[in-house]
């Protein structure tokens, strides 16, 4: 099995290389998504985000209000640190089942937004940073997203540099490109990363 840590900035594009790995063969688990899983209604996450925060951050239906909660934590970093203990075990510890349940010669991508940020490039064997120019983030952020340049310039300088997440890279897409080039680039990828796992696969055996 390989494991491969996905990162990229926002609006880099990495949602579009995922699904193109899954295509070739991958098996994804993706941290965003785990992290809505685990809190929806009747889960423990979800009870203990109650418990930590008040019945004030749940919507009518009983689901998580999440921009409520978000107002709350991001203005605080006491506050976001207690929801993280929450939240993260949980993620890990999904995570972990999924990647249990994968082929012993799978390519296991993770796809984690946060990686740099969070210093979790040693968990993997494989970091593969999908980039983008700031002016190419910005332009899908604004066209494709919705979102105001201001918005779309602050949620960019809240994440790590371009620079920090290039130096953790093992493997680097170039994303300011077409999409025929791009998936041209992700089968290349593919290629060297099932090689490598056809040979971590041996080396266990």
């Amino acid at each position: 099995m390989l494991r491969v840590g996905l990162t990229g900035g926002i609006g880099a594009g990495k949602s579009e290389v995922s699904r193109l790995l899954v295509e070739c063969g991958a098996v994804l688990i993706d941290a965003d998504k785990i992290a809505r899983e685990v809190v929806e209604p009747g889960t423990p996450g979800l009870a203990a985000i109650v418990e930590a925060f008040g019945e004030e951050v749940l919507r009518a239906d009983g689901s998580l209000d999440r921009p409520k909660l978000g107002a709350v934590v991001f203005a605080d970093p006491d506050r976001l640190a207690v929801l993280n203990s929450i939240v993260h075990p949980l993620v890990r510890a999904r995570s972990a089942e999924l990647e249990a349940a994968a082929p012993d010669d799978a390519v296991v991508v993770h796809d984690v937004p946060l990686l740099a940020e969070n210093t979790l490039a040693p968990l993997y064997d494989v970091v593969v940073v999908v980039d983008a120019s700031p002016g190419t983030q910005l332009d899908r952020l604004v066209r494709l997203r919705g979102m105001t340049e201001e918005d779309a310039r602050a949620r960019m300088a809240a994440q790590a540099t371009r620079e920090k997440r290039l130096q953790i890279a093992d493997i680097v897409i170039d994303n300011d490109v077409p999409l025929a080039e791009l998936r041209q680039q992700v089968r290349a990828v593919w290629r060297e990363l099932a090689e490598r796992a056809g040979a971590s696969g041996a080396d266990q055996r």
